[in-house]
């Protein structure tokens, strides 16, 4: 097997625990879009509110290289607590959550709701001329539904982007 070549792009999941607190998110991200890496998946929750902590998850891809200074990087920033590169230290849970709706009638909304139930979407919301589907599941698994859905009339999608932890008595 031959070694990976330094400009090989990884999809990465980082964990980052920081203080909740104005201007920590700009800087936390700023990291990355400095190098001019796009951020696939940004999420954000306070965490602790007892001791004002957040946790920021970003899925993000770039060279092995780049995406370990950025980890060095946010390291060294005041208000973060510790980080977590959950793709390369063990195994974690991956979820994201999507809203799709689908606008149709007749034989489309009985091969939507088949699909659905395929996929164990749950139907939150439907009319006569549409449905809203609750999905939650890895990212795979939401854009293979999503593109099913595509010619069976899908008029919107709203996603909550990836939330992930370690697997585990640990935490972050």
């Amino acid at each position: 097997m031959s070694p990976k070549i330094e400009t090989e792009i990884e999809k990465r999941i980082i964990a980052v625990l920081v203080d909740n607190e104005p201007g920590v998110l700009a800087r936390v991200i700023g990291l990355f879009s400095g190098r001019g890496y796009n951020i696939e998946s940004l999420t954000v929750s306070e965490v602790d509110p007892d001791k004002a902590l957040s946790r920021i998850t970003v899925v993000a891809s770039g060279t092995p290289m780049i995406l370990e200074q950025i980890k060095a990087q946010l390291g060294r920033l005041v208000p973060v607590h510790s980080i977590s590169d959950l793709t390369r230290e063990g195994a974690y849970v991956e979820r994201d959550l999507a809203l799709i709706k689908l606008a149709g009638s007749g034989d489309k909304r009985v091969e939507a709701l088949r699909i659905a139930d395929i996929f164990r979407a749950r139907v939150v919301d439907a009319g006569h001329d549409h449905f809203i589907f609750e999905m939650t599941g890895r990212t795979d698994k939401l854009d293979a539904f999503i593109e099913l859905m595509r010619p069976l009339g899908l008029v919107d999608v709203s996603r909550t982007g990836v939330v992930a932890i370690a697997r585990g008595p640990e935490g972050l």
